[in-house]
């Protein structure tokens, strides 16, 4: 039987969402771990979207195909009972046999948290980015405008190798500051390797006034990862949501 599942987790401790030869904490390490032992034999859990080491996630989504035909909400009691506790099955749903998590996704949100100022927030620290400096936030707000829409983002991306397409669609870059607490929330059809962050990265070098908010139009056309800003660290990045149709 084929399950959607949704997922929570802390990034914090793990090399990433992507099961690797050279290491057996990962996400999906530790989901098929589970599920394969449940399961009896072998099983592979499918990720709507790779979130890199130490990136967190509050609406994941998985499928896995299981030789068993077990209730949904005993499946998802049963996974939390043997996962550790920073994973968290949210929610089971028996899905059609054609359901893939990543290639039926078409759409998803990511958040990225700051803090500003010189005073951490010591409870959040694992998922905010402190930035010291003061930032104009109507700069970087300009300069979002121009890096939304139907473009190629390939100066957004850290794999130089890249051989598909880059171009992909971003509907919204939106900024919230509430106190000292800055949230950038991104929403796209996709989004490359890095590529969240290093617009993070651009966007708080514009609010630094190291580049202007006018150069995001050649930034782009530049097609080159050196021509954007920083990658900004994981802990920031949180996968809120995936679309499906």
């Amino acid at each position: 039987m084929n399950y959607k599942l949704l997922l929570q987790y802390d990034g914090t401790r793990y090399d990433g969402w992507q099961k690797q030869g050279n290491s057996a904490n990962t996400i999906q390490g530790r989901l098929e771990a589970v599920l394969s032992a449940l399961a009896g034999e072998a099983v592979a859990v499918h990720g709507a979207g790779r979130t890199d080491a130490g990136v967190h996630a509050l609406g994941q989504v998985a499928s896995v195909r299981l030789p068993l035909d077990l209730p949904a909400e005993e499946l998802r009691r049963r996974l939390n009972a043997a996962l550790p506790e920073d994973i968290a099955v949210a929610d089971v749903r028996p899905a059609g046999e054609r359901f893939h998590a990543r290639l039926n996704a078409v759409g998803k949100t990511y958040r990225y948290a700051v803090r500003l100022g010189d005073v951490p927030d010591v409870f959040c620290r694992k998922y905010q980015f402190r930035v010291a400096e003061p930032l104009d936030l109507a700069a970087m707000e300009r300069a979002a405008a121009l890096l939304t829409g139907r473009q190629d983002y390939r100066s957004f991306c850290s794999n130089r190798k890249m051989k598909k397409s880059t171009v992909r669609t971003v509907d919204a870059i939106r900024l919230e500051r509430r106190g000292r607490d800055l949230t950038f929330t991104f929403h796209g059809d996709g989004f490359l390797y890095h590529m969240v962050r290093i617009l993070v990265g651009t966007l708080l070098e514009v609010g630094r006034g190291e580049r202007e908010a006018g150069d995001m139009p050649a930034v782009l056309a530049a097609r080159d990862r050196s021509a954007a800003g920083f990658t900004a660290p994981p802990q920031g990045l949180t996968l809120v949501s995936v679309d499906y149709h």
